[in-house]
């Protein structure tokens, strides 16, 4: 009451949530609960200042919900320390202090202990900031998505803001494929249909009227439009309240993600067998040695004790190195970076596995409006009364038109009353006292031309009215229809819509006079000849007709016919800059892009073969004769098939399935509408367009297309092919140091009773190959090559032949360099004293790391000689690099205490760089062994071309 309001948060909200038209009633209804709130239906709340707005979100709350606590970096060192390895290292770590303690003193006797416990914090303190950065990274994601705006009135003036700046008073409009921002009551509107599925579980569609006035947050419109005024925000409406029920689930995983914790898993068994062979090695050579030396039943001293214990974390180590965590977080990384990045180009993922799958995407059925073309639609050919004429997007030839088409007010009346009073967009006043025509492109374009055309003549005769009723436009009829009531008692029905639908329902056309003449065969085919002119020049075609008659009443429906053409409209929407090259670039790379419209199939094919996607073997046909072919016919049309105009959403969808089902293609589909939901569903990737697309479509995309513009799809396709190839690279210079570190290990405890390589030096290798290594690899941009093969088929083979080829190869190499150096080290490089043999394990280590560092540089390209092609373009990765050999200049020159290393002399170190460079001279090799495709895969005369559904591989 303090601040001027005259109902309480509680009493407004229950009104609505509990659908109390008693309690309404009680304040007077709609018009009262205005008054109550100090709104008004017309006007909207006072947005003069900040302090009214303030004042309602201080007493009705504000439009948001609550959400669950982020998780804190703590958590994640946590959950990083829950690994059971690592528990276990853990405890090796401290027995081995305690033996040590015991055995040698302070402080020496805890070296050995307390470098496994640095290392194990250092991998514990990458892997948290590494998880916590990426659920830093989603959260912003996860917040770029939940910006929605919505149109409302204030003070009068029709605006745009966004959910969150909705305020208890706020009338809001709502049109199809909207979801309802907030809780409210119903003000105005025309054949408003809700869908309450979401909050009821009901699938019947709820009608909204005055006397069901109740509309609730998280519903969607399924059809018509209206105005509400908002009776309560956030966690004051029924969602808001469900909404607090629910704790919100993590992403799933991604298809790619679930492949490679399989690998990860089979590897983790292959290292645990390995760990264990070696460890029951290490034991068996140290009580045969114990056996013959001293004898097994002789005193067991702390130096025993402290050998088993590092037999031990050797064994439980090998396990650290050979489970590859870095699998699943490579893709994630992988994944968010392209994420991030693509935000930047203006697509917003919204799901995980989308950017993944965008990369084997093999088909893209986009729409034609607004995605190939600007959205930006003008009247630039109208048709009236048997004249056709130019109109010049500056109006000019509106004068030629004036005195040529229409030479008479009543047919002028005509025109400008269908076009005013038919049409779902509106001219609305903005907050600097402009004006501004708001609606889709189509209805915008039609009525900024009525407002011009009525600004040249004002002799257009009475055209006053009354609306009675309106039916909007669905993609069923392909029209919309609205009766009006004339001063005389009369009324009229006016219809526009698709050119073919409502020329089928016409028997007559206006005259020069106004008058009705009959459609005569000859005069409709002038008609459809018209028509046909228009499409083939790129125009979109649309109809207006009107019906007059004196028994319509409100309950009517539309007729089916007998109505008088008035008027062809051809609107222009001129193909977006840079569509040639994008589809030109979609061609290169094996993807076939199918335009999919409602437009005639003469607009659709002149847009077609001016974006270079209808080409000589291409198919163009029409919705309804696909629909009716049988599944043979259409196993031998769909593969040809590059354009279908005059579409169903239901035609769409069918496309879409027969493509996954029949081809076991990939596909992607773009759309906008409401209607375009089912085959954004069903495809394997759904588009769905940011200005354009209404709120259904987005929810029902896995990528929500920013700027409605193609050429941002095909940098979704490019970052998903990099973000496929990078997990590829990863994974190849990851079983090169899991087989090398497995074998090497292994070879030696076996023989020489000892292995080369301790624990805290085999968890450093870990960190260089796991953490910092999927930071390295996973981070790479796309090149132009990428956009240059094949798209990855269904059900290929995630490890390549070639892959296999240059993971076999590097790990021949390192395990001849190794070998040569643990047996036969300290005579080939002439390394002698009492101290030769940790020189020797030293330098082993240190050739092992540069191998990495060096196989790391190699794994950049899996099949070109040159790496180093863009190397230094990528900061991340050089920094990585630059990290790494710092690192181990360090560990092996100043932390030789915990690390179990000596320093190694300058030729030493060239030693160790020279025997890693020579991997990248190996890799130049092993490139230039030809490797057969993999199966699915046959060459043709551009190289290899996947069969349908095949693998790729170049």
């Amino acid at each position: 009451m303090k601040a001027g309001f005259c109902i309480s948060p509680d009493e407004l909200a229950s009104i609505t949530s509990k659908h109390d038209a008693k309690a309404l009633s009680m304040h007077g209804g709609v018009d009262g609960i205005c008054a109550k709130v100090r709104s008004s239906p017309d006007r909207g709340v006072s947005a003069a200042s900040d302090d009214d707005l303030d004042a309602r979100r201080a007493v009705y709350g504000a439009n948001r919900y609550a959400e669950k606590p982020g998780r804190s970096f703590w958590m994640f060192v946590w959950d990083a320390l829950q690994d059971v390895t690592l528990v276990i290292l853990m405890a090796c770590a401290l027995l081995s202090a305690a033996v040590g303690l015991a055995s040698e003193g302070w402080p020496r006797g805890v070296y050995d202990g307390l470098g496994i416990m640095l290392s194990i914090l250092l991998v514990v303190v990458v892997t948290a900031v590494s998880d916590y950065r990426q659920s830093l990274q989603f959260k912003e994601l996860d917040n770029e998505k939940k910006k929605v705006s919505v149109h409302v009135t204030r003070d009068g003036c029709r605006q745009q803001v966004s959910i969150y700046d909705l305020v208890v008073g706020d009338v809001v409009h709502l049109s199809i494929g909207d979801q309802v921002p907030a809780d409210g009551l119903y003000v105005h509107g025309y054949s408003l249909l809700i869908d309450e599925s979401s909050l009821s579980g009901e699938s019947e569609p709820v009608y909204i009227s005055r006397a069901k006035p109740f509309i609730l947050a998280g519903t969607k419109v399924q059809d018509g439009s209206g105005k509400m005024l908002v009776t309560a925000v956030g966690m004051h409406t029924e969602w808001g309240r469900l909404m607090s029920t629910l704790s919100e689930g993590g992403e799933d995983e991604t298809p790619l993600q679930v492949k490679l914790n399989g690998v990860a898993t089979v590897i983790g068994k292959i290292g645990l067998l390995f760990a264990t062979l070696t460890f029951v090695v290490l034991m068996v050579r140290f009580l045969v040695d114990k056996t013959f030396t001293v004898g097994l039943s002789s005193r067991w001293t702390s130096a025993d004790a402290l050998a088993i214990v590092d037999y031990f974390a050797t064994a439980v180590t090998i396990i650290v190195v050979a489970v590859p965590e870095g699998l699943p977080l490579a893709v994630t990384l992988s994944l968010a970076f392209a994420m991030k990045k693509l935000m930047n180009d203006k697509a917003l993922v919204r799901h995980l596995s989308a950017c993944e799958t965008m990369g084997s995407a093999g088909t893209i059925c986009t729409d034609k409006t607004g995605t190939l073309t600007t959205n930006h639609m003008v009247v630039d050919r109208i048709w009236v009364s048997e004249v056709s004429e130019s109109v010049s997007s500056s109006g000019s030839g509106l004068e030629d038109l004036s005195s040529a088409a229409v030479s008479r007010p009543a047919t002028l009346g005509l025109l400008l009353q269908g076009v005013f009073e038919n049409t779902s967009a509106e001219v609305v006043r903005e907050k600097d006292g402009g004006q501004a025509v708001l609606g889709t492109p189509t209805e915008r374009a039609i009525l900024e031309f009525g407002l011009k055309l009525e600004a040249r003549r004002r002799d257009a005769g009475d055209r006053s009215c009354t609306k009675v009723k309106v039916e909007p436009f669905n993609s069923v009829k392909k029209m919309m229809a609205v009766l009006v009531s004339l001063p005389d008692g009369r009324y009229r029905w006016y219809v526009k819509g698709a050119s073919e639908i409502i020329v089928q329902m016409c028997d007559a056309m206006v005259d020069g006079d106004g008058n009705g003449v009959p459609l005569s065969e000859a005069r409709r085919k002038d008609v459809l000849g018209t028509i046909n002119s228009f499409a083939s020049d790129a125009l979109r075609t649309l109809c207006l007709a009107y019906k007059e008659g004196d028994g319509f009443g409100e309950d009517a429906d539309s007729p089916a016919g007998g109505f008088t053409l008035i008027c062809i409209f051809g609107i222009k929407d001129p193909v977006r800059p840079g569509v040639k090259d994008a589809v030109k670039a979609c061609m290169s790379a094996g993807i076939v892009v199918r335009m999919v419209t409602g437009d005639n199939i003469n607009t659709a094919k002149a847009i077609a073969k001016e974006c270079g996607i209808l080409t000589d073997g291409g198919v163009a046909i029409e919705g309804p004769e696909f629909r009716n072919k049988s599944p043979e016919e259409m196993r031998d049309l769909i593969p040809k098939i590059q354009v279908m105009a005059r579409s169903l959403p239901l035609d769409k969808h069918t496309l879409v399935k027969n493509l996954r089902g029949m081809f076991r293609e990939v596909v992607a589909v773009t759309g906008d509408g409401t209607n375009d939901a089912p085959a954004l569903h069903e495809a394997d990737i759904g588009l769905a367009m940011g200005i354009a697309g209404t709120e259904v479509a987005k929810e029902s995309a896995d990528v929500i297309v920013l700027d409605d513009n193609f050429t941002t799809i095909i940098n979704v396709a490019r970052w998903g092919r990099a973000v496929y190839i990078n997990i590829q690279k990863f994974v190849q210079f990851q079983l090169t140091v899991n087989i090398v570190a497995l074998v090497i290990n292994f070879v030696s405890a076996c023989i020489t009773g000892s292995a080369p390589l301790t624990a805290v030096q085999l968890l450093w290798v870990n960190m260089i190959m796991d953490t910092l290594g999927a930071l390295a690899l996973a981070t790479e941009p796309p090149n132009d090559d990428m956009m240059k093969r094949p798209p990855v088929g269904r059900g290929e083979s995630f490890i390549t032949k070639v892959m296999w080829r240059n993971i076999v190869g590097q790990s021949l190499y390192q395990l001849a360099v190794l070998g040569a150096l643990m047996f036969g080290g300290e005579r080939l490089l002439n390394i002698h004293g009492a101290d030769s043999k940790p020189v020797v394990n030293t330098l082993i280590f240190n050739s092992f790391v540069f191998c990495q560092v060096f196989n790391e540089i190699n794994s950049r390209e899996m099949q070109k000689i040159n790496v180093f092609r863009g190397m230094f373009g990528n900061w991340i990765f050089v920094g990585i690099i630059a990290a790494t050999v710092a690192f181990q200049v360090v560990i092996v020159e100043f932390l030789g205490t915990f690390a179990s290393t000596v320093p190694l002399g300058w030729q030493l170190w060239l030693v160790s760089v020279g025997l890693g460079s020579v991997s990248l001279v190996v890799g130049a090799v092993l490139k230039c062994v030809p490797v057969e495709p993999d199966d699915g895969v046959r060459a043709s005369p551009n190289g290899y071309a996947p069969l349908p559904g095949g693998p790729d591989n170049i």
